[in-house]
């Protein structure tokens, strides 16, 4: 019997492996999903990763976080985040600031714009996310958590 995943990608031949259909799979469901999440965030002039930037500091509150310590904590990894803080700034949506105490640290914070952005977008994520995941049961949400995790922890 050929997988739904096989047919979607008109692969015609077997997978090597259960282990690579189950990658392949959660490498085309993020892709499905990102996709969708940015249609909700492409009226508002950003993307999904600039979201996930303003989110971090939004959460940082107004000690704001320098730039090292927003790559560690971003959910999808980007080399750049100096760039993407240029153009967050040029947005009017982030400040930074250079420490007196040392130099070369450079704080972050967002600014009422950037988180009157956040408060504009928080209710259409939450639909974004019920209608692409709100059909599952809460046990099946929980058990694929658990399993994401799981293959995430074998990433090191």
């Amino acid at each position: 019997m050929t997988s739904r995943l096989a047919e979607e990608i008109k692969q015609t031949k077997p997978f090597s492996s259960v282990a690579e259909e189950a990658f392949l799979n959660v490498a085309r469901t993020a892709e499905a999903l990102s996709g969708a999440v940015a249609e909700v965030f492409k009226p508002y002039g950003i993307t999904g990763t600039q979201y996930n930037v303003l989110r971090i500091l939004r959460g940082a509150g107004e000690e704001g976080l320098p730039c090292s310590e927003i790559g560690g904590r971003m959910v999808t990894r980007d080399p750049d985040v100096t760039r993407l803080l240029d153009r967050l700034e040029r947005m009017a949506y982030v400040v930074r600031e250079r420490s007196s105490a040392d130099r070369r640290v450079v704080t972050s914070r967002i600014t009422p714009a950037g988180l009157e952005l956040l408060a504009r977008l928080d209710e259409p994520l939450v639909q974004a996310h019920e209608r692409l995941l709100g059909h599952m049961t809460r046990d099946q949400l929980l058990a694929l958590i658990d399993g994401l995790q799981l293959a995430r922890d074998r990433t090191g």
